[in-house]
């Protein structure tokens, strides 16, 4: 991955504290997207056998320059994890955080409030390469700092840029918490589909087909998803039938669904 360049020898331009399943993710990304595993120090107080064959150093006994930190931990584990990065603060070091729940204004306050600090707010479709970043900078950040931000993130999927962080806690009850809303659909379905007299795991296979297929299309296609929804619909079809009901009552439910997890990001933060 050109885009961190080099330190100098023995320098490594990334630091990722934490390697669980968000950090695993960001690792095989990076990698993937080259770069070399001898620019990644990986400090992780449980390593893998996994992560040990990938080739990174792992807990070193001192942590050198570093281009970037990313802070990959739990976010109950921020405040006892953070003395481990602290020999990094003023070093120019830029801090980029996957922790959910953990304001900028946390990590000023542990490194200092001229430490360029970036907040990402991942989801767990990363894990496969199919998720969505939502990032934002303090002003110590620069548009590269950013930038390489963004690239690292994009490795595990799309990324956007707010205009606060106040947008953040939006973002976690929409995309943060969002899968667990489809899953919930797609059991939902399955569930719906048994009721009309299908098998379990035939019904359970049609409701997950449906909605991966349903989602790439709209990805996809050029059309607005509105567009795509009409163009299912048959006047007085069994769609259209079926969404008598649904747009009745789902449209508020989603609403109040993601405005709960919104204000609960509020609570924690």
């Amino acid at each position: 991955m050109a885009v961190l360049g080099g330190k100098g020898a023995g320098a490594a331009p990334l630091i990722l504290l934490g390697c669980g399943k968000m950090g695993g993710a960001l690792l095989q990304g990076w990698l993937a997207s080259g770069l070399r595993p001898g620019d990644v120090t990986v400090v992780d107080p449980y390593p893998s056998d996994g992560l040990r064959e990938t080739g990174v150093t792992i807990n070193p006994e001192t942590l050198g320059p570093a281009r970037f930190a990313v802070v990959a931990v739990k976010p109950q584990m921020i405040r006892d994890a953070a003395p481990t990065l602290g020999t990094l603060a003023g070093s120019k070091t830029v801090f980029l955080s996957v922790a959910a729940g953990t304001g900028i204004s946390a990590f000023e306050e542990m490194y200092g409030a001229k430490t360029p600090v970036i907040r990402a707010m991942p989801n767990t479709p990363s894990a496969i390469g199919q998720g969505i970043s939502a990032l934002i900078g303090n002003q110590a950040a620069s548009d590269e700092d950013m930038e390489i931000a963004e690239a690292l993130m994009a490795t595990v999927g799309k990324t956007v840029r707010l205009d606060t962080e106040s947008q953040m806690d939006a973002v976690t009850g929409l995309s943060g918490s969002g899968p667990a809303y489809v899953f919930h659909l797609i059991e939902a379905m399955a569930r719906a589909g048994v009721s009309q007299g299908l098998p379990p795991d035939l019904s359970m296979n049609l409701a997950k087909s449906t909605v991966c297929g349903a989602g790439m299309l709209a990805s996809a296609s050029g059309d607005s998803v509105e567009q795509l929804r009409i163009n299912v619909t048959s006047p007085a079809g069994t769609t259209a039938a079926g969404l008598d009901v649904l747009m009745a009552e789902l449209p508020e439910l989603m609403r109040r669904t993601v405005a709960a997890a919104t204000e609960r990001s509020r609570e924690l933060g």
